[in-house]
């Protein structure tokens, strides 16, 4: 399945202002949905801590609050008082009197006895709340008080009404002088004990706030770092989020078919259920890697409105014992908070495969996820739709029984056919017309993407552009092949074996072994039309360039067989084309000359062979598969048994005779061809045909001149 969402087009809801009261309502959702999901992870005790420091921040802050504000009601009482004093500085208390420590009530002295004089020296404390001497002069004493809150206020009522009410002076303490002040430190220790509550609860109320405000950043941070840290693979996207949808999909109309037919069973299933259909959504996704099924997930969780869960099988296991099934614990969680929301685990290869005789913590994964897709489920989980995505090649692995039956539908994703490719790519080009050439010739670039991805092709189109860019030129067929080729065959360079000759000549001998043998058989079938030869022939260009993808000191750049199905005579003439490079190597260089360069071809020619005669029982009296009792699946190399030994030698060595056959009937032609190659560096197909035609007609020519052209 191909990821071709085009580019999303601008929206009202994709354009709207970062302040628009809307989208603030979004985030603080979507935030608040995400720390209740990472809430329900936790454990008990990590939950308990949260709930009791969450507590604790409003209820500190409301006590500082009250504090404050029984504090501002005493600030107000004091500036009530000082509001009719002058402007004028205030005169200094006679300090040429005697002080005395007043007894009783402070309004209780005003009301008996005279008085001449009454001075509040007072000091700002906090913000809102000031701490207050009271001097009464009286009888040539001066009495001291040190008023409670409450005489404040009533010392504060009664001044505006009273006899002494204009004989009040307020003095602030930083205006005294030396002496004075010496006085007041000496009334500090007496009146230590007698503090006002107000000015004992200064200290709280600050205190408290300090404390609600650091709880409340050391929370706001330690849910940060959680979200953001082991937390941020676990994380549902929401519907909105998902551009594009299943309809923007090029071509593998079965497969969309069958995700058709999920939405279908989810939207009605009250429907289905009356059928007896009622087995939890369960849904398997396998196939080759970049054929669009994570995308295909995201499309389908759009089409259902549905958040969607994305996590890969293959980061559950952290190190811890049980790390992995702990993990799909809290998925589980989260997804049941959610209630109706699509779970997609990818790359979960190792989630399928036969449980016992490996590590114990994958079986316990394992087991931990059957028991999740288990049929029998609570009604707050019957609408969660689980879908596990894996590459799992069954033909190769043995899949867990007990996994295939937690799976209610099982939906196989393939490679693209040829007009799958050359839609995908048309659709690609067409995201940037502006920049491709009008009217191109597709079809090498498709045939050589045979067995490739979608996500392939995308990448040789993006390469295209990156190299249009950098040559400042537009996007054309030549473009698009050189990008294909350095996406399929790597980076190559010529450094390597510039100024190495003899290496040279013997990688362009040996590739040209490979080509000759190919080309003799295409001549065949196309009877020698030249067209028919350009346009069937795998090969697409034979360079002497390195390549660091696999160590080659050359290589032949080929596009992949149309036919899915190989007779015997093809398995047998693709044996002989990779024979084709060591036997010209030999033949031009004896057989001492011979390279280690042919590793990789003997490698192919043995497993070839091999499945011809002990899996295919070609070659043999009866047609059995020996290699599948050898192979039991359990690990371990292949044993190859002395009768299959002896049958691979003897058809390798057969072929090797006739493909050195043919190739020292065209040893002239092969000398050619070299030179042209050590020459140019590189040629495609249709200067290698040319230089053969070339050759030829020369040769022909030659003859006729000497009389040979019968011969």
């Amino acid at each position: 399945m191909s990821d071709l969402s085009a580019s999303p087009q601008p929206t009202p809801e994709s354009i709207r202002s970062e302040d628009d009261p809307r989208s603030l309502w979004l985030l603080v959702k979507k935030g608040a949905a995400r720390v209740q999901d990472w809430f329900t992870i936790q454990s008990l005790a990590v939950r308990v801590m949260v709930v009791a420091v969450a507590v604790m921040i409003p209820a500190l802050g409301l006590y500082s609050l009250a504090l404050m504000h029984k504090q501002a009601a005493v600030a107000q009482e004091l500036r009530t008082m000082t509001a009719g004093q002058a402007a004028a500085a205030p005169a200094p208390f006679n300090t040429s009197l005697p002080v005395v420590f007043g007894t009783g009530s402070v309004l209780g002295f005003l009301e008996s006895q005279p008085v001449e004089r009454i001075t509040v020296i007072y000091k700002p404390l906090l913000w809102n709340i000031s701490e207050r001497f009271v001097l009464i002069e009286s009888q040539g004493k001066q009495y001291a008080y040190y008023p409670s809150d409450m005489e404040t206020k009533i010392f504060a009522d009664k001044a505006v009404t009273a006899g002494w009410g204009g004989k009040l002076n307020f003095v602030p303490r930083a205006d005294l002088d030396r002496s004075s002040i010496e006085m007041l430190e000496r009334l500090d220790q007496r009146f230590a004990g007698a503090r006002p509550q107000s000015e004992k609860d200064g200290w709280k109320a600050g205190v408290s706030g300090v404390l609600s405000a650091a709880l409340t950043v050391g929370l706001l941070g330690f849910l940060a770092f959680q979200l953001k840290g082991q937390f941020k693979s676990l994380k549902f996207l929401e519907p909105g989020q998902v551009h594009g949808s299943i309809g923007d999909l090029v071509g593998m109309d079965d497969i969309k078919s069958e995700v058709a037919q999920i939405k279908d069973q989810y939207q009605r299933r009250a429907e289905y259920a009356e059928y007896g259909i009622s087995k939890p959504f369960n849904v398997m996704f396998s196939g080759p890697a970049g054929t669009g099924k994570t995308k295909l997930a995201s499309y389908l969780a759009k089409e259902l409105n549905l958040p969607i869960l994305f996590h890969s099988a293959a980061n559950l296991e952290t190190g811890y014992v049980a790390g992995g099934s702990n993990t799909l614990a809290r998925i589980a969680a989260m997804a049941k908070r959610r209630k109706r929301c699509i779970v997609f685990l990818d790359e979960a290869q190792d989630l399928f495969m036969k449980r016992g005789g490996h590590r114990k913590f994958d079986d316990d994964t394992q087991n931990s996820l059957l028991a999740i897709l288990d049929g029998v489920r609570s009604k707050s989980e019957a609408e969660i739709i689980w879908i596990v995505a894996s590459n799992f090649n069954s033909e190769s692995m043995q899949m867990d029984e007990a996994m295939l039956r937690r799976f209610q539908m099982k939906v196989d994703f393939r490679l693209p056919n040829k007009e799958e490719r050359l839609a995908i790519v048309r659709h690609y080009l067409s995201q940037r017309a502006e920049k491709v050439l009008p009217e191109l010739d597709l079809r090498h670039l498709v045939e050589v993407t045979e067995g490739r991805s979608p996500a392939d092709l995308e990448t040789i189109v993006n390469q295209a552009g990156i190299t249009a860019v950098q040559a400042g030129d537009m996007i054309g067929a030549d473009t698009l092949m050189h990008a294909a080729e350095r996406v399929l065959v790597g980076n190559v360079n010529a450094n390597t074996t510039k100024e190495r000759e003899r290496d040279r000549r013997i990688i362009a001998i040996h590739e040209w072994g490979h080509f000759l043998v190919d080309f003799e058989r295409e001549r065949k079938q196309a009877n020698n039309d030249w067209e028919r030869i350009l346009a069937e022939m795998k090969t697409i260009k034979i360079s002497l360039k390195a390549n660091p993808r696999n160590n080659a000191l050359g290589f032949v750049f080929h596009k992949q067989g149309a036919n899915l199905l190989k007779t015997k005579g093809d398995i047998e003439h693709d044996v002989r084309v990779l024979l084709g490079g060591m036997a010209n190597e030999e033949l031009f260089f004896g057989e001492d000359g011979t390279t280690n360069g042919a590793h990789n071809d003997i490698t192919r020619v043995t497993k070839l062979l091999h499945h011809a005669v002990a899996e295919m029982g070609m070659y043999r009296k009866t047609r059995l598969n020996f290699g599948a009792l050898s192979n039991d699946g359990q690990g371990g190399g292949r044993h190859v048994d002395e009768e299959t030994r002896g049958i691979m030698e003897a058809q390798s060595e057969r072929l090797y005779g006739e493909t050195r056959a043919l190739l020292s009937r065209m040893k002239p032609l092969t000398e050619h061809l070299a030179g042209k190659l050590m020459e140019k560096g590189e040629m495609d197909l249709r200067e290698a045909l040319f230089e053969i035609r070339s050759f030829e007609a020369a040769c022909h020519e030659f003859s006729s001149r000497a009389g040979l052209a019968n011969a």
